[in-house]
Formats: C-alpha cells, sequence, structure tokens
C-alpha cells in the first residue's frame, strides 16, 4: 500500500500519543527506530508504573496472559542456566534478565530506550546493561548461550530478518532465542478489550504498518504486521529451526486487561505468539 489508508485505524498495541494522529502507511528501518527509540523514551515512566505491579521486579513474564519461565521452561530447564550467557533483548526495565541472575545466569539487559534502562537501574541491576539497536548487536560471534525478547524489538523493526540474524550471530553452535510478539491474528481486531474487539475490521493479509505521526507527518510510533506464515519464514531464512510455537491461553487466574488484551478476548482467541528457534 503506497498511500495512507482513509480509515483510522485502531493501535494494535500501546497507545496514541497525545496530538498524535493513527494512520496505516509504509515506515521503513531507520524512521521505525528513531520513532519507537523516542516514544519509549517517553512513555516508560508511564509503562512501568501501569504494569510495573504486573511483571513484577523480577519475575520472567513473558505475555500479558501472563505465562510465567518459571513455569513453562521455554528457554531450557532452570536446573541449567547456571553459568550460562544470556542477552535479553527489548529489556525495557531489565525483569527477565534479574529473574535469569537470581538463577545463576550471566545475562546481559539490551534496549533502544535510555529511559526503560535508567529503570532497570532504579530497581537494581548487577548486570551489564546496553544501549543498542536490535539490528546491530554490539557484540562478538558467539558470545551467548541464550537469547530471549518478551514483546522487545521484533514487533517494532522494518528489518525482522536483520534482527534474527543477529542474535543468530551472537549466540554459540547449539544456543536457543525464544521470543514473544503479539499474535498476528490480532490485528485483524480492533484493539479493544471489550465485545467491540471481538469482530474483524481489517485484513490479517495487509502487512501495511501501524503509525502514529505528528502534525508533520513524522512517525512517532511504529509497530510491524507479520503473518504467522512470514514470521516462520523470517526465522528459518535466518538460519534457525524453529523448534516451537506457543499460543499461551489465557489462564483463569488472569483477571486484568492490558490495552486489547482481556480474558474475554483471551478465552476465545490468542493474543500472543512465542517462537521458540534453535541454532
Amino acid at each position: 500500500m503506497n498511500q495512507e489508508d482513509e480509515v483510522e485505524p485502531t493501535p494494535p498495541a500501546g497507545s496514541v500519543d497525545d496530538d498524535a494522529r493513527a494512520v496505516r502507511r509504509r515506515s521503513g528501518e531507520t524512521e521505525s527506530s528513531r520513532a519507537n527509540r523516542g516514544w519509549w523514551d517517553r512513555n516508560a515512566d508511564e509503562y512501568q508504573v501501569e504494569h510495573g505491579p504486573f511483571l513484577g521486579d523480577d519475575r520472567f513474564v513473558w505475555c500479558p496472559e501472563g505465562l510465567d519461565e518459571a513455569e513453562a521452561g521455554l528457554l531450557g530447564p532452570a536446573s541449567g542456566l547456571p553459568g550460562r550467557d544470556v542477552l535479553e533483548i527489548g529489556a525495557g526495565a531489565a525483569q527477565c534478565s534479574r529473574w535469569l541472575a537470581a538463577r545463576g545466569a550471566r545475562p546481559v539487559a539490551l534496549d533502544l530506550s535510555h529511559r526503560q534502562l535508567q529503570h532497570a537501574l532504579r530497581i537494581g541491576a548487577g548486570f551489564p546493561l546496553v544501549q543498542a539497536d536490535a539490528g546491530a548487536l554490539p557484540f562478538p560471534d558467539g558470545a551467548f548461550d541464550l537469547a530471549c525478547s518478551a514483546y522487545g524489538a521484533l514487533p517494532f523493526v522494518a528489518d525482522p530478518v536483520r534482527v534474527l540474524r543477529e542474535v543468530r550471530r551472537v549466540l554459540r553452535p547449539g544456543g536457543r532465542f525464544v521470543f514473544s510478539v503479539t499474535h498476528p491474528i490480532r490485528w485483524a481486531f480492533p484493539d479493544e478489550p471489550g465485545p467491540e474487539g471481538l469482530s474483524v475490521a481489517a485484513s490479517y493479509f495487509d502487512r501495511t504498518p501501524y503509525v502514529e505521526q505528528d502534525e508533520t507527518g513524522d512517525a512517532v510510533y511504529v509497530e510491524h504486521h507479520r503473518t504467522i506464515g512470514d514470521r516462520v519464514r523470517d526465522v528459518v531464512a535466518a538460519g534457525f529451526r524453529l523448534a516451537d510455537l506457543v499460543e499461551p491461553e489465557w489462564p483463569d487466574w488472569n483477571h486484568q486487561e492490558w490495552g486489547g488484551w482481556s480474558p474475554l478476548r483471551g478465552h476465545l482467541i490468542p493474543g500472543t505468539a512465542i517462537f521458540v528457534c534453535d541454532r
């Protein structure tokens, strides 16, 4: 699609900045990176206030459904974590890295946003914090045993294969990368937690990015859509083997709403897709 849609789209995740207009249009690597760095720097405080209690300071939560790594073991058994070098991509306040460190791993928490990493420092981090773009990881080949990303980086980049290849490069042979993203089916539905979010409103096959832009037309937030098939092909194109694709069901204990995620929707359609990739 070369022109902006005439219909104002609803956000697939997150919320529109004040005075920003939501559109569907192309957005390349440079614009997407610049916009999302600025968005997370501006919104990190609000994000941590709103979602920090659910995420905890040292829990490893994969998604709004509340799937916990302690239960899921997607990175492997916890008994195998001591001494392992682990890269967390899109770490935010580094809650996942803190959980990993408590189990004897040696994590490095990386995020595009300086403000998010300041929250990691506020909570406390006895491990390296690195501000960098996931598409250009500042690490040598084979530096890590494991890598993980809970809703970090991949939903926000124009070239996911570039990121996946970078992750594969810094993993040692036999390493594993696990990442979670918004389930692609949700792009066909309005981002609403109630009944109004249960009717298809857009084409699942429309890959046009969701963009929030200011009055001059500059992007202030960008999110990119890939179908399930696209994600699988991206993983394979980067040289990984897809070991598992997890679609967490909504648990009965979770009564919270998070943007368009809710118990109502979660019991009917998947909200998260988690890809388990082996090098």
